[in-house]
């Protein structure tokens, strides 16, 4: 996907849809091959929006980046990119990604969707108890042998401990059973949908406060589950923060913590929050826009100290205590609150997460049989008596051959116009022999192995439908096999190749190399306070030669941080430095900035100065490549007659301006 993200980005999203344009009017030709009018126009319209240069809003102007697309594309077809197997398996997989959202049950989703959100909307508390399942013993010929005993024992147990946990409490239970082996109690806090595996929170959903739930299976093992509480989501926050990382080296001041206690302190000494953020902050995401974050809900941060002091936070304007996250000492400042979004707002990212989620079985059951209906399959399986008349024990031993009489085009049953004959059935049989481990009756494992059969069947065979029953999906899938050979045409000719043309790079560099230079910056040490009168005084002492330790020991003190240092090398756009501040040695005019004051002590002005190629590498390639692309679309452009309908361009202007 990112190969195609950078792809649809470069080329502005042109595409073409064969089945949608196979008739209309012409409106231009690239050596005879036609582009339609309702192509262009449909194009046209979807990027007019997206479109931040002005000039391409001109019909005129889009035209020529359509052409020069179209030129692109003729020439991948010329060069075969079509034909190579990387593009063909890439294209194939997509196609199988892409129809996956269109193999689905809308009736089933829609329930499931729903019962998502309530169970985002509200939070459930709960404990478990888990007793994992054996592993099977072994039969004397290696084969695992289904142990029905074992699972009757643990259920068992189960309801044992289920009476302990209601008689004598969870936690003396927990304490007395749990050995992180075979047995697991554990406390699991509060947790929403998805959270869980979807066997164990429709258990604890289900599950009254207070009470403990019968055993029940997941993938892991039985459990029972004590529901301690349920209550309203948190909802959403949205904080800034001051962030002081927790990175030592080349640290222009002291250790993170004792600087975010500096901040602190200027904070309850009532400096403003905004204003401290932009001097000291080191999220340099944020820093500029005063500490201000995304808004974020309850699991969304993989930092949960920093996520439990937002919530902790109850009235808008709280202001936290310095805390420490693996990625340094924050203060947190409360900006909004807000409830669990609206149904319709978050139907479709539930519908995402529905979709990956092990609910979606239920999904594919309800599909399964709506496209038997669809492709008139008997609800009865065919007379399946032959195959198991040719299977024995080597199915067991993963040993097993179709025999060499084997009825192979015999018909088994037929999916809409497409037979399916016995050869794909048995072929089916022979290639998941390994999986069954244990003995089973034979009628049985044939059943089972077809309903499997049958089902993979079915969605291959709509998957290969859909781009004749569904015009959307067609038309994705054609946007991504053009993406796609513009990417691998654009690599090949003009990505790669800039980058190994070394001789051509330096070439390039010497010639435009006064393109490419560092902006005038200063060697200083800039001092930041709230008060004019305190960076008078600091001021005065960097004019006396005074260490910033010796000035933070006299205008600091244990209970008042009056100024804070920033030292090292900054260009003009330093978030330390005002707009207007003068790049000369020294110590520098007293600024107003950031509702404070700065005074900077200049130790060296560096002057703008030509990088060298290795600094300016990157820079030159990408620049190396646009000239190399402009030469190369004129080429093209020789290469391939266009031939354009004027009438019809003309016609298009008149639509597309209106």
């Amino acid at each position: 996907m990112n190969k195609y993200f950078l792809v649809a980005v470069f080329s502005l999203c042109f595409f073409v849809n064969n089945a949608q344009n196979s008739q209309g009017e012409v409106l231009f030709t690239v050596d005879n091959d036609p582009v339609y009018v309702s192509e262009f126009t449909r194009v046209f319209n979807k990027n007019i929006d997206l479109v931040k240069d002005e000039s391409q809003k001109d019909v005129d102007e889009y035209l020529k980046l359509f052409i020069n697309y179209k030129l692109k594309l003729k020439e991948a077809h010329s060069l075969g990119l079509d034909t190579k197997k990387s593009y063909i398996n890439e294209l194939a997989n997509y196609k199988s990604q892409l129809a996956k959202n269109y193999l689905t049950d809308s009736k089933v989703t829609d329930e499931l969707i729903e019962e998502a959100y309530y169970r985002t909307v509200n939070e459930v508390k709960a404990s478990h108890i888990l007793i994992r399942i054996p592993d099977h013993p072994s039969h004397e010929d290696g084969m695992h042998v289904e142990n029905e005993v074992d699972t009757l024992q643990i259920y068992n147990d189960l309801l044992k401990l289920r009476e302990r946990v209601l008689n004598e409490g969870f936690e003396t239970v927990k304490n007395d059973v749990h050995n992180g082996n075979t047995i697991y109690a554990e406390d699991l806090g509060y947790f929403t949908a998805f959270k869980m595996v979807y066997d164990f929170e429709n258990e604890a959903y289900n599950t009254n406060v207070g009470e403990v739930s019968m055993p029940f299976k997941t993938k892991f093992g039985y459990h029972i589950v004590f529901v301690q509480d349920k209550r309203p989501s948190r909802g959403e926050r949205t904080v800034a923060h001051i962030m002081i990382n927790n990175k030592t080296a080349d640290k222009p001041h002291d250790n993170p913590e004792s600087r975010i206690n500096d901040i602190y302190l200027k904070l309850q000494q009532g400096e403003d929050f905004e204003a401290l953020a932009k001097q000291f902050s080191e999220d340099q995401s944020s820093a500029s826009k005063g500490g201000m974050l995304s808004p974020f809900s309850g699991g969304q941060l993989t930092a949960m100290e920093f996520e439990d002091q937002a919530f902790s936070l109850e009235n808008i304007g709280d202001i936290s205590k310095p805390f420490k996250t693996e990625y340094g000492w924050h203060i947190i400042k409360l900006y909004n609150k807000k409830p669990v979004g609206s149904y319709e707002s978050m139907k479709n990212e539930l519908e995402a997460k529905v979709k990956r989620d092990s609910r979606s079985q239920l999904i594919n059951s309800a599909l399964i049989t709506n496209l038997k209906k669809q492709y008139l399959v008997s609800k009865a399986q065919p007379d399946l008596s032959y195959f198991v008349s040719i299977l024995n024990d080597d199915y067991f031993t993963g040993r097993w051959v179709l025999p060499q009489d084997f009825k192979a085009d015999l018909p088994l049953v037929k999916l809409g116009k497409k037979q399916i004959t016995n050869a794909a059935f048995g072929a089916f049989l022979e290639t998941t022999q390994k999986k069954y481990t244990s003995k089973i009756d034979l009628n049985k494992l044939v059943s089972e192995s077809y309903e499997q059969f049958l089902e993979k069947e079915l969605l291959q065979y709509k998957e290969e439908q859909l781009v004749f029953e569904n015009p959307d999906y067609a038309y994705i899938v054609e946007e991504y096999r053009d993406g796609l050979l513009l990417f691998d045409l654009m690599e090949t000719e003009i990505w790669n190749a800039a980058k190994k043309d070394s001789v051509g790079l330096q070439e390039y560099y010497s010639t435009n190399k006064e393109a490419y230079f560092w902006n005038q910056r200063i060697d200083a040490v800039v001092a930041s306070s709230a008060k004019k009168s305190t960076i008078k005084k600091v001021k005065k002492l960097l004019s006396e030669n005074k260490t910033t330790e010796e000035i933070k020991s006299i205008i600091n003190s244990d209970k008042s941080i009056d100024v804070i240092f920033t030292s090292g090398i900054m260009d003009a756009q330093h978030q330390s430095l005002p707009t207007d501040f003068e790049f000369k040695t020294g110590v520098s005019s007293i600024y107003q900035f950031n509702d404070g004051f700065i005074v900077a002590d200049v130790k060296k002005v560096l002057p703008k100065e030509l990088k060298s190629f290795e600094e300016a590498k990157g820079a030159v390639i990408n620049d190396f490549q646009n000239e190399k692309e402009t030469n190369w679309i004129l080429d093209l452009d020789n290469k391939y007659k266009v031939k354009i309908n004027q009438e019809a361009l003309s016609k298009v202007k008149t639509q597309l301006n209106n």
